[in-house]
Parts: structure tokens; sequence; C-alpha cells
């Protein structure tokens, strides 16, 4: 062992490295735990007695010339980079494009400013939800076409948990913890069991907006209706409600705009006759506010609801519903400027 040790030493003192995976192949071949220095230190039990001291020391002397030219050489290495030429850790290893904010982020972040400006602060609520909030809160009958399975997504063994079809569930969660004046606007993801087409998915985004309060009347829904749709299409464009039938709001309207590609002259966009219907809305029906705790004899409220992509394809004239959700990066980047 003695001989083996003495040759150790002068390989060792010849020893260089071209590179920092060089010098740790060199480290781990003398000093890693199954290195030849430890297998060294591990054979020692078996040296005669009287050799012990001689081998031992021996011993200490590789293991300090091993570390301390694995060392030197680690320390030429630094040396001969200056600290201008360290790479910066931060940054990315190669250079990736900016990314554009998705056309339905940009227009529900817009609905949500415009709606901001007249007062209304933003709630959310469970995608998952229960019966009571999603249907029967809302007036919907026990026999209604909405609760049928061709339309909302049941959980299976679960009768009474769905995946939420409107956002109107939030809104009666506020109005359950929440006394009045309640000024809220709902942006979220919905759920219905619908044909893909170019029209229709079975997700989608809405957004809905409640005001409860005292005298709120039809005039005030108008007035807010007004000033969102010339704020989000347009100064010149206009407005038409017509009646229509929603179970948790009575009197109830469907609000068209005057098409803004045609400018209420009429064109295919508009089936020729000059408007587009973009949300329903109406006054929230008194059994609704009592459902949900609130006097329906002193308080008063109106809702509506659109969907975001509906108002998306309005804005930008998009044809085909199916291209928001295919991540196709030629589609989206045309909307970089939209911000």
């Amino acid at each position: 062992m003695i001989e083996q040790i003495h040759a150790l030493l002068e390989e060792i003192k010849g020893l260089t490295a071209g590179s920092t995976d060089e010098l740790e192949t060199l480290r781990i071949k003398y000093l890693s735990k199954k290195g030849i220095i430890p297998s060294l230190m591990n054979d020692f039990r078996n040296v005669a007695a009287e050799q012990k001291r001689e081998v031992g020391m021996l011993l200490n002397e590789l293991k300090n010339a091993a570390q301390d030219k694995i060392n030197a050489l680690k320390t030429l290495f630094e040396a001969a980079r200056p600290d201008g030429d360290l790479p910066d850790l931060t940054r990315t290893a190669y250079p990736v494009p900016a990314g554009t904010r998705h056309p339905l982020s940009v227009v529900k972040k817009e609905i949500c400013d415009i709606f901001g400006r007249l007062g209304f602060s933003i709630a959310e609520g469970p995608e998952i939800e229960d019966d009571w909030h999603v249907f029967s809160s809302l007036n919907f009958a026990e026999d209604h076409p909405a609760r049928d399975m061709q339309d909302t997504f049941f959980i299976r063994h679960h009768p009474d948990v769905l995946l939420r079809t409107h956002t109107s569930s939030v809104q009666t969660r506020v109005m359950e913890r929440c006394r009045p004046p309640v000024r809220i606007i709902c942006p979220g993801r919905v759920y219905r069991n619908e044909a893909i087409s170019y029209r229709a998915l079975c997700t989608f985004h809405q957004v809905e907006a409640l005001y409860v309060d005292t005298d709120v009347s039809f005039a005030d829904l108008k007035q807010a209706l007004l000033f969102f749709a010339k704020e989000m299409f347009g100064a010149d464009t206009d407005i038409r409600l017509r009646p229509s039938f929603f179970p948790f709001t009575e009197p109830s309207a469907e609000m068209d705009i005057s098409c803004n590609l045609c400018h209420g002259k009429g064109c295919p966009f508009c089936k020729h006759t000059g408007w587009v219907e973009i949300l329903g809305c109406g006054m929230v029906d008194p059994s609704v506010l009592e459902n949900c705790g609130i006097d329906s004899t002193v308080y008063s409220g109106y809702a509506l609801g659109m969907g975001i992509e509906r108002i998306t394809n309005l804005k930008y004239q998009v044809k085909d519903i199916r291209m928001f959700f295919e991540n196709d990066i030629r589609f989206l980047t045309q909307f970089e400027a939209a911000y």
C-alpha cells in the first residue's frame, strides 16, 4: 500500500484539467465516496500494526494533496474568467417573443372598466354550484328546460350539484350575504351542454351586472345600458329594448344595438334589420329578492347579462366563436394593439 500511495502522490502532482467538467471528473475519481483515496482508507484496517502509523500519515498526506490540487485547478478556472464574462442566470435561455392579451380578456376588462365607472365592483363565485343558487333561488320551475340534461352538466350521483350555466349564481350568493345597496358585476366562465359550432360552445364566458337599492327603476337600467353601448361600440351607437321573458326578472327585455358594420342600414351580419342582439336584462323579480332575504317592499333592482364571446364577435367581427379557443398564434397576434 505504501508504494501505491507514493505512486498516487506523484500522479496527483501532475494532474491537469481543460474544463470544469474535467475537473469534476478528477474530483469524483480521487475524492468521491467511491473514489480511490476513500477506498484506500477503507483498506487501512487491514494494514499490519507496525505499519499503521506510517501508512496513516501517508494517507492523510495523499488526501490533502488531492484536495489542494483540485482547489488550485478550480482557482485557475475562476481567475481565467473575469467577472464581466459571468453568465446572467436571470436571462432566458433564448429570446422569447412577447405575447399578447387574449381578445376575450381584452373585452372582459373593457366591460368591467365601463361598469366600474358606474360604481360597480367585481364579484366572483364557484363554477361548481348547487341547484339552489343556479336555479331555485332564481325562480326556475322544476320542469324548466334549463334543468334538463341536454342544457346543464350535472355531477354524476349528485343531482343537486352542477356546473353553473350562468353567473347569476354569483348574484344570489352576494345578495344572501350582503345588505343593499348592492352594485356588482360578475364575470366568469359558464357551461352548457350544447353542440359545438361556429356560434356555440359547451363552455363560454359571461358578464352579469346587478344593482339593488331603494327606488331603482327601469329608467336607471336603460341609462346604464345606453352608457355601456356607447362606451363599448362608439358614440353613434343606438339601442333598442324588446319585451322578453326570464324567470328571474320582471319585466324583462332583450337589448339590440345598431349594427356597427352597416350603421343601421342593413347588411348580412345583422340580417338586413340594422340591429344586433347583445344582451338580456330586466328588473329583478321581487320573489328573487325575497329568496335571498331582501325585503322586496323596500328594495328593487335591475340585472343584465351578456356573453363575452358575443361582444367580442361584434367588436372585432370574428365570424367563428371556436377561434377563441384554438390557440392559433396567427389569430391571436391580430390583437397586439388591443390593450
